[in-house]
């Protein structure tokens, strides 16, 4: 059975020190037993400047079993799966200890964000260019970072700027990208079909 009063003790800490960590775990729904976490990109890395959602699943043995994490941003890193956002890093599995929290193993996923194992990946491809193309690896996981983990207030600008310079009007160009969650190829497929 997990022990809901110490979930909440855990998402009251993690409130407490959000401004100085970054770092936050909120429920998905009334379920404790359900998370959304959100780290900050180290600084220094390529993931600097982006914010990592993590879906967060409780075992019923939590805290004597370690919690189910996996990126729900895609990431592009040697140990996480680019496909499935699943982590592979030992305290989420063999070397988990109830003394952990989920806010001390957020802040290990973030670690493993700056420090990455390509020789125990979990994506085989991303180790192998880590190795053999570092550079390559380096724009790459940057291009993943501003793609799929800044804020997209910046972007939403740099869409209608886009969008009016096609000849579209500034007004109806927001209107249709807001419509669509700012998807920039479903906002261009409402414009033209009028």
């Amino acid at each position: 059975m997990i022990d809901f009063a110490r979930v909440q003790k855990e998402l009251q800490e993690c409130s407490r020190d959000i401004a100085a960590s970054g770092i936050s775990v909120s429920p998905k729904s009334d379920n404790l037993a359900r998370l959304t976490g959100t780290i900050p990109g180290p600084i220094g890395t390529p993931y600097e400047g982006g914010t990592f959602q993590i879906d967060i699943t409780l075992p019923d043995g939590y805290p004597f079993e370690p919690p189910k994490m996996q990126f729900a941003t895609k990431v592009w890193h040697p140990n996480i799966s680019s496909q499935s956002g699943a982590i592979c890093l030992d305290i989420l599995k063999d070397q988990w200890s109830p003394a952990l929290t989920l806010k001390t193993a957020l802040l290990s996923v973030q670690a493993l964000l700056s420090a990455p194992q390509p020789d125990d990946p979990q994506d085989a491809v991303v180790a192998q260019q880590y190795l053999k193309e570092y550079q390559t690896f380096i724009g790459t996981a940057r291009y993943w970072t501003e793609t799929f983990a800044k804020a997209s207030s910046l972007g939403v600008e740099e869409k209608v700027q886009k969008f009016v310079e096609m000849g579209f009007p500034e007004a109806l160009a927001r209107s249709t990208l807001e419509a669509v969650g700012s998807d920039e190829n479903m906002a261009l497929e409402k414009l033209c079909s009028g």
